[in-house]
């Protein structure tokens, strides 16, 4: 068993060849990553070559942030983006708080190193969800 298909395993994930693929590359970018361009990465290239088709991604997405392997980030460009989980992050509010950077020029969301504190939210109120986004310009953009 690879070191992939034990993490899938491990979080109660049946480790399919396409699933295995989606993780290794999630797991390779440094910065988040959409649907589309995820798709652009296993888009058909032949008749031949056939890779799976929108609903098994989205499924399988859905399946790596139930069972917190990746965390979906909403950076305020209206696209959903997908980076991988920090794993024995998860607080009481079943995410992983930290601070997201998205720069203005290449578009890029990055995860932060940052952890937010749980003590910091209030305790009279049930969070349902966490965004985090800061907006800027990162160093390779500011460098140019």
């Amino acid at each position: 068993m690879t070191k992939t298909e034990k993490i899938l395993s491990n979080h109660g994930i049946r480790p399919t060849q396409m699933r295995s693929k989606i993780y290794r590359y999630l797991r390779r970018k440094q910065s988040a990553v959409s649907f589309s361009d995820l798709k652009k990465v296993f888009a058909e290239k032949s008749e031949t070559n056939k890779t799976a088709n929108r609903t098994t991604f989205y499924r399988n997405l859905k399946i790596f942030e139930d069972k917190g392997l990746i965390h979906q980030i909403n950076d305020g460009t209206g696209v959903a983006k997908f980076a991988i989980s920090v794993e024995n992050t998860k607080g009481q509010y079943s995410t992983d708080l930290h601070l997201h950077f998205h720069c203005s020029e290449c578009k890029k969301t990055i995860c932060l190193p940052n952890k937010i504190s749980e003590e910091s939210l209030p305790d009279d109120y049930k969070i349902n969800d966490v965004n985090l986004v800061l907006k800027g310009i990162c160093v390779k953009c500011k460098e140019k």
